[in-house]
């Protein structure tokens, strides 16, 4: 059946032969599927994610406030397959009713507080360790605004363009038009604000720059779904300025690197546990002890 040739039915119906990549994980209903306990590690905070765009802004954040010196942000990081449905396990759904990577627990006062959606975790760091979120009443309404900027308009780039682009069974002309036009808006829209400022609060690198970097600073670079020259991203120089600027912090680059299972096995520690990791369990030295 084409597109156009669909009818949508008076009463909408659960069709698990619907295909697409993620077939096999989507479903209407919410809670666990089966039982299974998470794992914790020895430090305060303990991350359940993957390195997937929305991943990526809490690790990077982690490592940044390591890297600043703040010993109370050292973390384990459990890796999630999201394919093979982890999420759904009771532990995880837990910690997120929602289902969704990332999640943390923050196990460092006498109560555990389980924190989930990447803004909220990106906030809850900040405000516990005062570091990457103003206090000035102005520059802190301003990163609050990027970073809720992020969190609403991102679904149209992953959930909307890239799932119609890139994994969409079916290629439907009006789905990709009507979502490509919204992120090449998105794009033009980082591309105004950071050619008046250096990152997007400001002058100061925040959270806001943290959460917008992996998904956009990515798709700016050519990075996602293969898309660069779809989306001619080389016509925002200021949004590809910030990214390279943004990635060549070390921080960063560590941040990049963690719950990554796709990519040079010498980009991917798929756990990590202690800063040490970083020279010792990447996937290529994995694969050479092994």
């Amino acid at each position: 059946m084409s597109a156009s040739d669909y009818t949508p039915p008076k009463v909408w119906t659960w069709n698990r032969e619907s295909g697409g990549r993620f077939a096999n994980i989507n479903r209407p209903i919410a809670g666990p599927t089966h039982e299974k306990e998470l794992p914790v590690g020895k430090h305060p905070l303990q991350l359940y994610s993957l390195g997937t765009p929305n991943g990526v802004k809490v690790t990077v954040m982690l490592e940044e406030l390591l890297a600043l010196g703040h010993k109370g942000a050292e973390y384990d990081a459990w890796l999630i397959r999201i394919s093979d449905g982890d999420q759904f396990s009771s532990g995880f759904v837990s910690v997120n009713p929602n289902s969704k990577i990332p999640a943390l627990l923050d196990r460092s006062g006498p109560t555990p507080i389980r924190v989930f959606e990447s803004g909220a975790i990106l906030a809850h760091l900040a405000e516990k360790f005062g570091a990457f979120l103003p206090a000035e009443p102005a520059a802190r309404a301003e990163a609050l605004s990027w970073l809720f900027w992020q969190m609403g308009s991102a679904p149209y780039l992953g959930g909307g363009f890239g799932h119609f682009y890139a994994y969409a069974p079916t290629k439907i002309e009006y789905a990709i038009d009507r979502f490509a036009m919204e992120v090449k808006r998105q794009l033009d829209v980082l591309n105004r604000r950071l050619g008046e400022s250096e990152y997007l609060a400001g002058a100061d690198y925040t959270i806001a720059d943290m959460a917008v970097w992996p998904w956009y600073g990515a798709l700016a670079k050519g990075l996602l779904y293969g898309s660069g020259e779809f989306l001619s991203v080389h016509e925002y120089t200021n949004v590809r300025r910030w990214a390279d600027q943004i990635g060549a912090r070390p921080a960063a680059q560590r941040g990049r690197m963690v719950n990554r299972v796709m990519g040079e096995p010498s980009s991917q520690l798929r756990e990590r546990h202690d800063a040490s990791d970083f020279d010792t369990k990447t996937q290529d030295k994995v694969e050479a002890a092994g």
